[in-house]
């Protein structure tokens, strides 16, 4: 396919998408909070957010209210730290105001994510997250098609325990390999509630389902991630989360999680 001279993805290393076959399984907190992984790990890394009927990301960062500028080459996205390691773009901030809805027809919003991928200034980034819609809508197809070109480093999967979930994250396997995007591997999220009491962790829905569905599906097991109270806490009440995260109990595994991708991203680059 025909790549134009200097791509805006040029200097992007690796493309990681995040996908669900259901909303509500934290691909937004997962896809943030992976980004502050990377990021913790040395990395510059990018968040486009796809979801256009629910872009949170710009609120768990505390940047709703920032706004796009232009540039040369595009428009340039929204740094969310002082030393400009994590940049961010969403919908939410092509909203005239914060509570507009989308309310597009597919043809509109295909064209929109194709001008995503193809017109934000990211310049060097290690890592651009693509946190996208759930389900394995029409806007899924665009930004995989948008995104080929370049390469994608590959998938990663959220699902929460309980089977209903992981039923239709099963969708979700099915797509990628339809659309021949690599699975990275699939995060259980939500998986036990860490007590901010006595630190004590209580499976609220069940366990092991993202675990088993790996394993029947042979594809990597990244982790489970627990419920923590005080980070959602925190990203609630728009304290500095970036600062927080590191504390949470949600960190160790999402560090693991982290360098899992950053292991197959460097045998991928060798």
């Amino acid at each position: 396919s025909f790549l134009p001279e200097r791509s805006n993805l040029a200097g992007v290393r690796h493309i990681l998408l995040v996908l669900s076959g259901k909303g509500g399984v934290g691909k937004s907190t997962i896809s943030t909070q992976l980004a502050l992984s990377l990021r913790h790990s040395g990395k510059k890394v990018g968040i486009l957010d796809v979801d256009l009927c629910g872009p949170s990301i710009p609120r768990m960062f505390r940047v709703q209210d920032s706004a796009v500028h232009q540039c040369d080459s595009g428009w340039v996205p929204v740094f969310v730290d002082p030393d400009k390691s994590i940049s961010l773009m969403s919908i939410g901030f092509l909203l005239e105001k914060p509570d507009d809805a989308v309310v597009w027809r597919g043809p509109k919003k295909n064209a929109l994510i194709k001008q995503f991928v193809a017109d934000v200034a990211w310049g060097d980034l290690d890592f651009l997250i693509v946190d996208t819609p759930p389900g394995t809508s029409d806007e899924h197809i665009s930004t995989v098609e948008a995104l080929r070109p370049y390469k994608p480093l590959g998938s990663i999967l959220v699902t929460t325990p309980q089977a209903v979930a992981v039923g239709d994250v099963r969708r979700e396997l099915t797509f990628c390999k339809k659309t021949g995007l690599r699975v990275l591997g699939i995060v259980e999220n939500m998986s036990g509630f860490v007590c901010p009491h006595c630190s004590e962790c209580t499976n609220i829905f069940s366990k092991g389902g993202g675990e088993e569905l790996a394993k029947h599906a042979g594809v990597p097991f990244l982790g489970c991630v627990p419920l923590d109270p005080q980070l959602s806490q925190s990203l609630e009440e728009g304290r500095d989360f970036i600062q927080e995260f590191p504390k949470s109990s949600a960190f160790p595994a999402l560090a693991l999680i982290a360098q899992q991708i950053l292991d197959g991203a460097s045998q991928r680059s060798s």
